[in-house]
């Protein structure tokens, strides 16, 4: 291998993670704009919703990129993990305090502090996973937590451009914050919609949710649209484990007794 390959060998490899910084940068860069924000009403918040929402667009990069260039590895897989807790945990537990929860006093920290440390135990739990066999391929065993500060940032952003869109209740934010660092850690199973096969079926549902959502865009707006995607994502593993409990309860007998 030439001098000019191996370069260029290590640039591949360096580019997934600049994206994680980039993810790591929005999510330092929302915690500074909440602890900045002079009330709960203050454009800072807003500024601070919208880095974890540009966190999110870098962290579903990086990961792309280290497939399309076939440079994964597990420093990759730690370092992630890493900025996910902080941009992820952190950012949107600093900002939800500010945003609605200061009020309780310290019932809002523990509400803040819950998400923040379920987010860490879910990540925890997600590396254990990866680097086993058995670990699950088609979903994730609870709640991603880009999922939970998501759904977070976009409340705040929705209530931003529209006070009445969404209520700011102390209690029932606390409330949300609760489930959502629950579902974290719960044993429930949410789609992986990577590893979904791209039968016609699949294309067409696609399709059709697509399309729902894009007029829910066109008759309100994008960030209510994106609300609306990020609860349905939330509903959706409590949903499907309702509706087919029997049938994984049975599947885990089988791999338990397959395993004894």
């Amino acid at each position: 291998m030439s001098l000019r390959e191996r370069d260029f060998s290590k640039l591949l490899f360096v580019l997934p993670t600049l994206f994680t910084l980039s993810s790591l940068f929005c999510g330092l860069y929302s915690i500074l704009q909440s602890t900045a924000a002079l009330s709960s009403d203050s454009g800072a918040l807003g500024r601070a919703a919208l880095a974890i929402f540009f966190a999110l667009f870098f962290d579903g990069l990086d990961g792309r990129v280290a497939r399309l260039t076939r440079t994964q590895s597990a420093f990759g897989v730690q370092i992630d993990s890493l900025v996910d807790l902080v941009s992820f945990g952190a950012a949107p537990a600093v900002l939800v305090y500010r945003w609605a929860l200061e009020p309780l006093g310290w019932i809002g920290v523990g509400a803040a502090f819950a998400f923040l440390a379920c987010g860490a135990l879910r990540l925890a739990r997600f590396n254990i996973l990866a680097e086993s066999d058995d670990g699950p391929k088609h979903h994730f065993i609870g709640l991603p937590i880009p999922g939970a500060a998501g759904l977070l940032a976009v409340v705040v952003l929705v209530h931003q451009q529209d006070p009445g869109a969404v209520v700011r209740n102390s209690v029932g934010v606390a409330l949300l914050v609760s489930v959502l660092a629950y579902l974290m850690v719960s044993n429930i199973r949410y789609r992986n919609f990577k590893h979904v096969r791209r039968v016609p079926i699949n294309l067409a549902l696609g399709a059709a949710m697509a399309a729902s959502f894009a007029a829910v865009a066109v008759v309100t707006s994008f960030w209510f649209m994106m609300l609306s995607l990020g609860s349905l994502y939330v509903v959706l593993g409590p949903a499907e484990e309702l509706l087919f409990f029997r049938q994984r309860r049975a599947e885990e007998r089988e791999s338990r007794e397959e395993a004894s």
